[in-house]
């Protein structure tokens, strides 16, 4: 879903125009609906803050379908916050391994850690002090502490936003952090604080199921007769929201390089910044108009001081990201100069193809990983 709270400082803004009519819609039929027939999940049978905040971090940008088999394998791993705390990072990515959005999973795991240190092993019941956890944001913060404590605290994702838009016909442009501040501030006039979890929880689910972006379900919905997309005859017209910059595409270019025992190279990325702390296969971007080979034995030479000879190309993966596109090309590739050893002091791995598995890799490079055994293509033959 996301966290869609202004990052921008704004003035704080005034609610929309709010009715009678509009409150009761929202705290009565609205919760009744939810609480007589919401979607059974396993973060909504706990009132466990380390569970329901968990489920929280991994619907950021992850439909419920994905996440539900993800939450279950984690939990059963580390099923409190102190496990989760005690254990190693490279443990914790691999049960995230797929999800994506790693960052997540490592600050939860910063967070689990700050919480054991300084708050004795509970997560904390303030708002204040749970926002100030590593990686937790406000919408984050707003939906654990009305959901697993009842604070009084109204969440905004994109599920809130776009009901919300729709009721309200308001057509600001949704991508303005002022448009998002005033949402916001309708979210929080319209909360019951004596039911704030449920509240929250409806409003998601409503924007979920019912108000969804295309098709929206208008005659089985609760809020229909305080709806004015709906009264206008174009709800879908809402939210309004500018085009998006052009996605741009990077091509890169990644070495299969392999030793006389039939061993493939791995490095391990830095903790910090896109994909921290996952293992890949070495290589890196293509300059512009640079052919892929010539940018594979530019990138080991930088990354590893290494020379190499590149082979056949193995595969090429598309893969989409947040903000950008990638196209991995996978070379195999022999060393004929040096001794590969990392320039920024990451870890290197030799391992062995049937030993890749327990390692946590990007999904590009896992489904690399998927090719090459495909292939059955024997590690210690170079092609070319």
């Amino acid at each position: 879903t996301g966290d869609f709270t202004h990052r921008t400082a704004v003035p704080a803004p005034d609610p929309l125009p709010l009715t009678q009519a509009h409150t009761g819609a929202f705290r009565g039929a609205l919760v009744a609906w939810f609480c007589a027939g919401h979607r059974p999940m396993p973060w909504r049978q706990t009132r466990d803050p380390y569970r329901i905040w968990l489920s929280e971090v991994m619907l950021q940008q992850t439909r419920v379908d994905q996440a539900e088999p993800y939450f279950n394998r984690f939990t059963e791993a580390f099923p409190t916050v102190e496990a989760l705390a005690a254990a190693d990072l490279d443990a914790v990515l691999k049960r995230w391994e797929g999800l994506g959005y790693y960052a997540r999973a490592r600050n939860l795991h910063r967070a689990a850690r700050t919480v054991v240190e300084e708050h004795g092993g509970r997560v904390p019941d303030d708002y204040s002090a749970f926002r100030a956890l590593p990686g937790v944001g406000a919408y984050t913060a707003a939906a654990v502490q009305s959901i697993a404590f009842g604070g009084a605290h109204a969440v905004l994702d994109g599920n809130v936003a776009r009901v919300l838009a729709r009721v309200f016909a308001y057509g600001d442009d949704a991508r303005r952090p002022a448009t998002l501040a005033r949402l916001q501030a309708t979210a929080d006039a319209l909360l019951d604080p004596e039911a704030a979890g449920d509240f929250n929880q409806a409003v998601m689910e409503l924007g979920a199921t019912v108000c969804t972006p295309a098709n929206p379900k208008c005659p089985a919905c609760p809020l229909r007769p305080v709806c004015a997309g709906y009264a206008e005859g174009r709800p879908t017209a809402y939210p309004v929201k500018s085009k998006k910059a052009p996605v741009p595409h990077v091509d890169v270019a990644v070495g299969v390089l392999t030793d006389a025992a039939g061993r493939m190279l791995i490095q391990r990325r830095p903790d910090d910044g896109l994909l921290g702390g996952l293992w890949e296969f070495p290589g890196g971007k293509a300059e512009p108009g640079e052919p892929l080979p010539d940018a594979l034995v530019r990138e080991l030479r930088e990354e590893l001081g290494v020379d190499v000879a590149p082979g056949a190309l193995v595969a090429r993966i598309d893969h989409a990201y947040s903000h950008f596109k990638v196209t991995l090309h996978a070379f195999h590739a022999r060393i004929v100069a040096g001794e590969a050893a990392s320039r920024l002091g990451l870890p290197l791995r030799w391992v062995k193809p049937d030993e890749l598995g327990a390692y946590a890799f990007p999904r590009a490079n896992r489904a690399l990983i998927d090719a090459l055994a495909r292939r059955a293509a024997a590690p210690t033959l170079f092609e070319g």
